[in-house]
């Protein structure tokens, strides 16, 4: 919410312009409120959900020795990070997936398999929260079964 210069009402903050049922500035009666259900509060229009806490993590496949950071939701199992991994790696089914040379459980969040989020406690010190990035480790397994 941000206070219009001009009228002195507090209006949501709409950088680019008015959009499906915000009302305008001015008191108007060409505008309809009998619309129904805003889309902000419509089931419909649901895309996806809203993350307690996102947070930053860093895949590194031991066999390239390549990593790539993701901001994942702390929500999400190790399985539905693998399956977003996959873009990146089509062959992520292929590793195991570890953090300290201990297996992940794959239907578990991070914080359920001991990764904890420590990013408040390093924003308390001043030290910022982009200065750790816990990392998991996929080692190949040798296996025929995926071409």
């Amino acid at each position: 919410m941000c206070v219009d210069p001009t009228t002195g009402i507090i209006t949501p903050y709409l950088p680019y312009g008015r959009y499906l049922h915000i009302a305008p500035l001015d008191p108007t009666t060409k505008w309809a409120t009998d619309f129904g259900t805003p889309w902000w509060k419509d089931e419909k229009s649901c895309i996806g959900k809203l993350s307690k806490k996102p947070r930053k993590l860093t895949i590194v496949n031991t066999l390239t020795s390549q990593e790539h950071t993701l901001e994942v939701a702390s929500e999400e199992t190790i399985n539905e990070i693998q399956t977003r991994y996959l873009k990146i790696n089509g062959h992520a089914d292929s590793y195991t997936w570890k953090r300290k040379k201990k297996p992940m459980n794959m239907n578990k969040t991070l914080e359920q398999n001991g990764v904890i989020d420590e990013s408040d406690e390093l924003n308390k010190l001043g030290i910022g929260e982009n200065a750790y990035t816990p990392v998991l480790h996929l080692y190949f397994n040798d296996d025929l079964t995926v071409a």
